[in-house]
């Protein structure tokens, strides 16, 4: 089923730290939100491609160890395979939609905090 949403107005708008909003076959479109000070936290998704698009606030793009900074406007592909981090580097919120491809997270997750998320994860890999 196709998805029709003003992405960037769901972004700004977002205060969840990730919100699935939609999962296909092989993408899945998520809102994210990062207060001041926090992290997405270094990863690597071994066969999982990523983009970012980034609508509020200003961070650092943390790419194989390179630091850049980011804010609205600023597109991040992550190819599959490389270690990456975002970090919230402002006093506002960094917002940001994001495409997984192939999907990363379940249909409609949503995670309020980075704490929700981090709990999540550790009970997935529990199983």
């Amino acid at each position: 089923m196709a998805y029709f949403e003003d992405v960037i107005e769901m972004a700004k708008h977002n205060t969840l730290f990730r919100k699935v909003l939609a999962t296909g076959a092989h993408s899945q479109v998520v809102v994210m939100s990062l207060a001041p000070g926090e992290e997405i936290g270094e990863e690597v998704h071994a066969d999982v491609d990523q983009v970012l698009v980034f609508v509020t606030g200003v961070g650092d793009a943390v790419i194989e160890g390179k630091k850049t900074p980011i804010g609205p406007g600023w597109l991040v592909q992550v190819p599959a395979g490389v270690r990456h981090n975002f970090i919230n580097t402002g006093p506002q919120d960094l917002r940001l939609y994001t495409v997984y491809s192939p999907p990363e997270h379940a249909p409609g997750t949503v995670h309020r905090t980075k704490a929700d998320a981090d709990a999540a994860e550790v009970a997935e890999h529990a199983h």
